[in-house]
């Protein structure tokens, strides 16, 4: 299993609070930006001209990088490491972040998504070495717990990108009649993140943050040979707990997404009260979060997996089942259900890995792409039939969620001779 590089001569236990808090702002940052470029789609519609359909190609162009960088990014933690690979990560964002300059003098749609994949790819490896440095800072059994409290951070950025937005991105209405203008509102805001992204990836780059080695021990459901010469594809829970977050993560983005929708469906008349409604989704994460890495001390994390993902299956079916203000809360309560599914899949995922730990990360990550597929398909069902007939797809996410929880996150193990 994945160890850490102290002198031989240690004989108290390290301190990770300073490594942890730095890795935490990292989870913020990369959660600010995902939620940023779902916030964006409104802005490009306007931009643009665009319908709903082309517009979220923004959602697919962030997500899609996920598929292309997840592995790749996992052979750079091999070749230098995980905080290099950090700090690499964070420039790639900040020629994303700058990109967005050229797309906006060309008021070019093309050029805008161009810019949202480089940034999503900085994301993506940012998201792959960060996720699994935080799951092995520390005790194996205690991974899931810390994962959820970085999580946490990142809903806090969640949270504060559509204020942002609002304030900076979003403002104006009258100026959308001049689509040139209306792109040059995009520059500066992204000029601020290239600058802050910069600073960050010098600070990280001077911080000390603990090595962490792999053993070469032969990992459970390996016939004695060195871990390394098995292929990760091999490893069942992993490779199903990509599967998970792929599910998660789509369903997560399909209901956020349409949150606004349903709401004024359900007579809310008022789009700022709808609105109102994705931030009480998203704080409701935020507090899941930090009470489920509280909760873990005395629950298992597979068994509160299991748990949540039940509440998220009785939770859209009253929604599907009531309407009005009744219909509305169950929704919004998802949030609370959602809340340490990703870390909590991704922290099962990369057990008993050891040297292929960076691999395991980037075979996890790849099923962020779910974010780029599902909400198409659930959007398709809900113009063919209803918004609550659409609840079906996240319906069958969550119950891969609570199965996850229930058998597929145990490793391979050693067959009995």
């Amino acid at each position: 299993m994945a160890t850490r590089s102290n002198p031989a001569a240690a004989t108290t236990t390290p301190n990770y609070t300073g490594p942890f808090i730095t890795v935490a702002i990292l989870f913020g940052i990369f959660g600010f930006l995902t939620s940023l470029n779902n916030v964006l789609v409104a802005k490009l519609e306007a931009v643009f001209r665009l319908g709903h359909g082309e517009a979220m190609l923004a959602t697919a162009a962030w997500f899609f990088a996920y598929l292309v960088f997840s592995v790749p990014a996992a052979k750079v933690i091999e070749a230098v490491g995980y905080k290099r690979t950090m700090v690499i990560s964070l420039f790639v964002m900040v020629a994303g972040a700058l990109l967005f300059i050229p797309a906006a003098n060309m008021v070019s749609f093309h050029m805008t998504l161009f810019a949202i994949f480089v940034l999503a790819s900085g994301v993506c490896g940012l998201q792959t070495s960060a996720n699994p440095y935080v799951s092995i800072l520390g005790p194996e059994r205690s991974a899931p717990a810390r994962l959820t409290l970085a999580q946490a951070v990142n809903s806090i950025g969640s949270l504060a990108a559509p204020w942002v937005a609002g304030i900076f991105i979003l403002t104006d209405p009258k100026i959308t009649l001049d689509p040139a203008a209306t792109a040059h509102m995009l520059e500066g805001p992204y000029i601020a993140i290239a600058i802050t992204l910069l600073l960050l990836a010098f600070a990280v780059m001077m911080l000390h943050l603990p090595a962490i080695t792999m053993t070469s021990e032969p990992l459970p459901g390996t016939s004695g040979g060195p871990a390394v010469e098995r292929s990760i594809w091999n490893y069942s829970h992993t490779v199903l707990g990509m599967v998970g977050i792929f599910f998660y993560v789509g369903l997560e983005i399909a209901l956020a997404s349409i949150m606004i929708q349903f709401c004024l469906s359900q007579g809310m008349t008022k789009v700022e009260t709808a609105s109102l409604m994705v931030s009480l989704f998203y704080l409701g994460m935020m507090i899941g979060r930090l009470l489920g890495s509280v909760i873990m001390v005395w629950i298992k994390a597979d068994k509160l997996l299991v748990l949540l993902g039940l509440c998220g299956v009785a939770l859209l079916c009253a929604a599907m089942s009531t309407h009005g203000t009744v219909a509305i809360a169950c929704l919004v309560l998802t949030g609370l259900a959602n809340s340490i599914m990703y870390p909590t899949i991704f922290a099962l995922g990369v057990v008993e890995l050891g040297p292929l730990t960076s691999k395991g990360s980037g075979v996890l990550t790849i099923g962020n792409v779910g974010g780029a597929v599902i909400p198409p398909l659930f959007g398709l069902l809900a113009d063919k039939t209803s918004i609550q007939y659409a609840f079906i797809i996240p319906i069958v996410g969550y119950l891969y969620v609570a199965y996850y929880g229930l058998w597929g996150h145990k490793p391979t193990r050693k067959e009995l001779a």
